[in-house]
């Protein structure tokens, strides 16, 4: 396939040009062949069996597709898993080091004993912990004794089986040493070296999310996840009798228009930070349902604008309890009577014990925000402490989340 052109096409945004594609094999439809250059939108003036083709390009930004109005047929969460399979190594060369095994070795402790001995704060202790439950090396529930399982004997120091000092072979490892630090200091890192806090802002935060270039990365970033988990939401959340939600801390803007779609009569009001929804506006421009999300340059620490149900998708697990209690108190003070609010996020055990994928999930939230992967009872007990009653619970959406729901009461 040749163009009738000299030199690279470059486009301003307000330009378009047409071009003749003669056919000198057998092809796929031109839109298709152009479309993997990723940075052009075509139209075609004829079917796809008629010759010439004339494709109008005009330029578009990083995605040119249209968003995903199904889920995709193979489940890709085996991919995400894979992604943050460093942690198990990590954690657990980190819990030999910090001395946790050969406590335990000489007998149970509670949570809180443990916790002082290791000089752990209760973020780190709590990701650490849920961890080893997990991997099968600790057992005890919340608040209860912590033993080590028969697995968890081989990483005492002197047991007959011994392999503290295979595992040790990884302590000098660059990723265990940071996460180590970061456990010990109780502070998440940058994504890159230099570039500031990624995925969460707050004032006087050096925080990526305020830079245009990285902020757009790093959003870009986290849409193909939520592409994949939207259609999906948007077949189980409630909404058939709701006008206005507030997608708060929405990113992208993939879950607002997904919902928008599935509800003609709703009117969807994205919240986030300005440098966000430039890439929001991007992603969400020409598509079904997007003339009903509007773009609201905010944060989480300033009062929310009135609605009638509220969707926190992957926020809350950024903060830490204290944090999420000041946001959904705001939440409340946003809604009326009856009004609404969904978590969708991914859950641990209500027993912190696993699952595993959501525990290293956990680590990694830990690594990079100020928050962690929490339980649906510790979602319970935050909803009730700021006024709401918790509903139900309602089928799983995609890649380990769920949504859990809850209701203002007076």
């Amino acid at each position: 396939m040749g163009f009738l052109c000299n030199g690279p096409m470059r486009l301003r945004p307000s330009q378009t040009r047409t071009y003749k594609i003669p056919i000198r094999q057998k092809i796929p439809h031109p839109c298709y062949c152009l479309r993997a250059l990723r940075s052009v939108r075509i139209q075609c003036s004829r079917p796809r069996n008629e010759l010439p083709h004339t494709v109008v390009v005009s330029p578009l930004s990083e995605r040119n597709l249209m968003l995903p109005h199904l889920p995709p047929s193979t489940d890709p969460t085996a991919l995400f898993d894979l992604v943050r399979g460093n942690f198990q190594t990590e954690l657990l060369a980190c819990a030999q080091e910090l001395g946790i095994f050969a406590r335990l070795g000489k007998g149970p402790a509670s949570e809180e004993e443990l916790r002082m001995e290791l000089g752990l704060a209760h973020r780190p202790f709590t990701v650490l912990t849920c961890a080893m439950r997990a991997m099968n090396l600790l057992h005890g529930l919340p608040g209860a004794e912590l033993r080590l399982t028969e697995l968890g004997r081989f990483l005492v120091p002197g047991y007959t089986y011994d392999i503290t000092g295979y595992v040790g072979l990884t302590s000098q490892l660059p990723g265990v040493q940071h996460l180590l630090e970061q456990l010990r200091n109780d502070k998440p890192g940058d994504n890159r070296p230099g570039e500031g806090r990624a995925f969460i802002y707050r004032e006087g935060m050096d925080s990526a999310m305020e830079d245009a270039s990285t902020a757009r990365r790093l959003t870009l970033a986290l849409s193909g996840r939520a592409a994949i988990c939207a259609p999906a939401l948007a077949s189980i959340l409630p909404l058939e009798r709701v006008t206005r939600l507030l997608d708060l801390g929405g990113g992208s803007g993939i879950y607002s228009v997904a919902l928008a779609r599935a509800n003609p009569l709703l009117q969807v009001t994205l919240l986030d930070r300005p440098s966000v929804l430039e890439t929001a506006n991007d992603l969400l421009h020409g598509e079904p349902g997007a003339d009903r999300v509007q773009l609201l340059a905010g944060d989480l620490f300033h009062t929310y604008p009135k609605t009638e149900a509220i969707l926190l998708s992957n926020v809350l697990h950024d903060w830490d309890l204290p944090m999420n209690h000041e946001i959904l108190t705001r939440c409340h003070e946003a809604l009326p009577e009856g009004g609404r609010v969904f978590i969708h996020d991914v859950f641990l055990n209500d027993g912190l014990d696993g699952p595993l994928p959501e525990a290293m999930y956990s680590a990694a939230l830990y690594s990079l925000t100020e928050g962690r992967a929490y339980s649906r009872a510790e979602y319970r007990g935050m909803l009730r402490a700021a006024g709401f009653v918790p509903t139900s619970t309602t089928p799983p959406t995609a890649v380990h989340c769920g949504v859990l729901a809850a209701i203002k009461a007076n």
